[in-house]
């Protein structure tokens, strides 16, 4: 795979002053470890000279004394004594009002009778309040509150596993409608439906020609010598003008 590649390596020559050639040189000039220390490694070879006098040893004494706590409180040390106004700090308001807010301030003074008094209290530990206050963590823990339930595992032939799954299946809605799913599409006249029997056994109930029979319609026939035929005949005579 490789015999041909190796072959053209022996006969291949690129010229050392192509722009690829110098673009390679020059980034590998840049990226070189070497040469970007070359300069601090030549200086650590002069070796240094570091008399008291030095500017760099001058500079660093300047920066002390400035930073000195020394150096930054003597012109306060030398004001002392010097205030106007008052003798006393005592007198003088605005001292007063910050020493004040100084002992109000005071972290140690503000706590220091509790310290004093922190050990010299007594708590019996089956008190109602310590009771009380146990059952009220113990009611908002959030680790006794949950509670995560045991990770069961049944056997798919079990008696009760075969039971639940027919309960499943009998309250499954798909289970349930399944044998609905062959007359899905299924064309479907109205004829001879629930509804359509029903409204025409109302229009029956509601029809006045089946509920009430004609007189004319019923065949029968009339005895003349009945008292009521005789009486009506003998009512029509009194009652006629001729």
């Amino acid at each position: 795979y490789t015999e041909a590649w190796d072959a053209d390596k022996t006969s291949i020559h690129v010229m050392p002053d192509t722009p690829t050639i110098l673009l390679a040189k020059a980034n590998a000039a840049n990226v070189s470890h070497k040469l970007y220390i070359q300069a601090w490694e030549e200086a650590k070879k002069k070796g240094y000279d570091m008399r008291a006098d030095a500017i760099p040893i001058r500079s660093a004494k300047a920066s002390r004394d400035i930073a000195s706590d020394y150096k930054y409180k003597e012109t306060h040390e030398k004001q002392k004594g010097h205030y106007i106004g008052c003798q006393t700090a005592q007198e003088d308001p605005k001292l007063s009002w910050a020493a004040r807010a100084m002992l109000l301030q005071n972290d140690r003074l503000y706590r220091k009778a509790y310290h004093d008094s922190k050990a010299q209290v007594h708590i019996p530990v089956d008190a109602m309040s310590v009771q009380a206050a146990k059952e009220c963590q113990t009611l908002v823990s959030d680790v006794d509150y949950r509670q995560y339930l045991h990770q069961w595992t049944c056997l798919p032939d079990q008696n009760d596993v075969i039971h639940a799954r027919r309960a499943y299946d009998l309250q499954s809605d798909n289970v349930y409608k399944s044998d609905l799913e062959w007359l899905r599409g299924i064309g479907w006249l109205t004829e001879g439906s629930v509804d359509v029997v029903k409204a025409k056994k109302a229009q029956e109930l509601l029809n006045e020609r089946l509920y009430r029979t004609r007189p004319e319609e019923m065949k029968f026939t009339s005895i003349t010598d009945t008292p009521d035929v005789v009486q009506a005949k003998i009512n029509a005579l009194q009652i006629s003008d001729v």
